[in-house]
């Protein structure tokens, strides 16, 4: 006979291979579109037109799939895990269909907000799902996983989007979605069981609203404020009122409700609360930091585009390694505060001598090696968080805790490019006596055009703009350090099942 038939736990190690693969997938796709489209914006201009509005390409799909993250968790938490990942998958691929058939830019943006709008429960989702079927003690390896996928497909996006929009058209970076998202929806439909939703319970519609409504105005006042309009121009402070208006009636509603859609019973727990700061910070540092990678390889050093990806993909690899090499590490000790702590005091050394390098004109060869050792240590650090902070909450408030503590991670991300933007902004306006808006000079500026003195004055300027963007980076990072050391470890409830 098969000693592994009708084995309970055989059939159950099954079903987790299948559903961790096909939520692979879905995690590579969004990851892959959140890059591959910077590579084609250029063909996309010459199609559509719409040169000023280009960010709102990229913008819209972030904006939107930030503020969709809280909710994914909590509609989890009540209808199960199955729906929302499923009508997560096909909210995306419609977008992606519209996408590919957008014959101007409006519509493209309009579409890709629809795109953002499913890709806001990937991550959440997946992190929640694992979470489901595997205990904390072994849920290590899982999450590493889920952060080397993300990273790796993050290298592999722009030089996707370069062959793709060469050999075939911009339209088929989103055609390209279709039969890989399908594949995943078969795979998940096909594999993960059905979960028993939090019945009984209402959903919080207008408390849905009030968050998705107050998160997006915030995001769109930090995007626009300061670069397009300026901070006190009237729409600016029209948008600053609408924000505030909408973050006081999401907190006076959240009180009033019994079953609201933002517990806040969650920032009770300290776990929660150092976790949600922790990320915020550290994403807010590495992104503020690593978009403007780019910007000193193609103006300052003068590389190609293709040569500057392959040179920020260190970045990535070290991130992809940390992370598959820390799921093993937790699964041994049972531990995941000291990796957490030794990765955030690597990065922080690594970034600030990337800093010093860059300001004083050091090679290549002194550059490289510490971007890699920035992302080993932050490799270290996001699995091992969702670990902590789902093992720190109820069944009950695990989805809802997972997605906020995503969604902190991107408002941290999004501050950190808004606020480093601004002061690179600032810094160059400064040194050079004119007004020159953010990163998107970039595409305005070729420095290799300048003769001699002019050329070598305009790559100092961006050389001390860059390392000022990076300077305010290392502080948010290393912040992030000291305010890790108020996270509990509590001990990991798998070890103690099996103990």
């Amino acid at each position: 006979m098969n000693a592994g038939a009708n084995n309970p736990a055989t059939d159950g190690a099954q079903v987790i291979r299948r559903v961790y693969f096909g939520l692979m997938v879905v995690l590579g796709l969004g990851s892959i579109d959140q890059s591959i489209v910077s590579t084609a914006l250029p063909r996309i201009v010459a199609d559509l037109g719409g040169l000023s509005h280009l960010s709102w390409v990229v913008t819209a799909y972030v904006l939107a799939s930030t503020a969709t993250m809280p909710l994914y968790g909590r509609l989890s938490d009540q209808y199960g895990r199955r729906p929302l990942i499923l009508i997560a998958i096909l909210l995306f691929l419609a977008g992606s269909m519209l996408c590919g058939l957008a014959r101007t830019l409006p519509e493209l943006i309009v579409f890709r907000a629809l795109q953002g709008l499913g890709a806001g429960g990937f991550m959440p989702l997946s992190q929640i799902i694992i979470g489901d079927l595997v205990p904390p003690a072994a849920r290590g390896k899982r999450q590493g996983g889920i952060a080397a996928v993300y990273a790796a497909c993050s290298v592999v996006g722009p030089l996707l989007g370069g062959v793709v929009t060469d050999v075939f058209s911009w339209h088929w970076i989103f055609y390209i979605n279709l039969p890989f998202g399908l594949w995943g929806v078969w795979l998940i439909a096909r594999a993960l069981p059905h979960s028993t939703p939090g019945g009984g319970q209402r959903i919080d519609f207008l408390g849905s609203f009030l968050l998705t409504s107050a998160t997006t105005a915030v995001l769109l006042l930090l995007t626009l404020g300061g670069v397009q309009w300026p901070w006190t121009a009237v729409p600016t402070m029209a948008l600053a009122l609408l924000a505030a208006g909408l973050t006081a009636a999401l907190l006076r509603h959240v009180r009033r409700v019994p079953d609201p859609v933002l517990p806040l019973d969650l920032f009770s727990n300290r776990v929660f609360d150092v976790a949600c700061v922790v990320m915020a910070l550290s994403f807010m540092g590495l992104l503020g930091a690593s978009v403007f990678f780019p910007l000193f390889f193609q103006v300052v050093r003068g590389v190609s585009p293709a040569r500057s990806g392959l040179l920020t993909a260190p970045l990535m690899i070290g991130v992809v390694l940390s992370s598959v090499f820390n799921g093993r590490v937790l699964l041994r000790s049972g531990r995941y505060k000291p990796a957490q702590l030794i990765g955030l005091f690597v990065a922080t050394l690594a970034l600030a001598v990337v800093t010093w390098g860059i300001r004083g004109g050091a090679t290549l060869a002194v550059i490289e090696p510490p971007i890699f050792l920035l992302g080993l240590g932050l490799g270290l650090v996001v699995p091992n968080m969702t670990i902590a902070v789902q093992n720190a909450l109820p069944p009950e408030r695990r989805g809802v805790g997972t997605s906020m503590l995503a969604f902190f991670r991107s408002l941290g991300g999004l501050l950190g490019v808004t606020g480093s933007g601004a002061l690179f902004a600032r810094h160059v306006q400064n040194l050079a006596g004119a007004a020159v808006r953010g990163p998107e000079m970039a595409g305005g500026l070729d420095v290799s055009r300048l003769a001699g003195p002019a050329r070598l004055a305009s790559m100092l300027l961006y050389r001390q703009a860059i390392s000022q963007a990076f300077a305010l980076g290392v502080a948010m990072i290393a912040l992030a350090w000291c305010c890790l050391w108020l996270l509990p470890e509590l001990p990991l409830h798998g070890r103690q099942e099996r103990g």
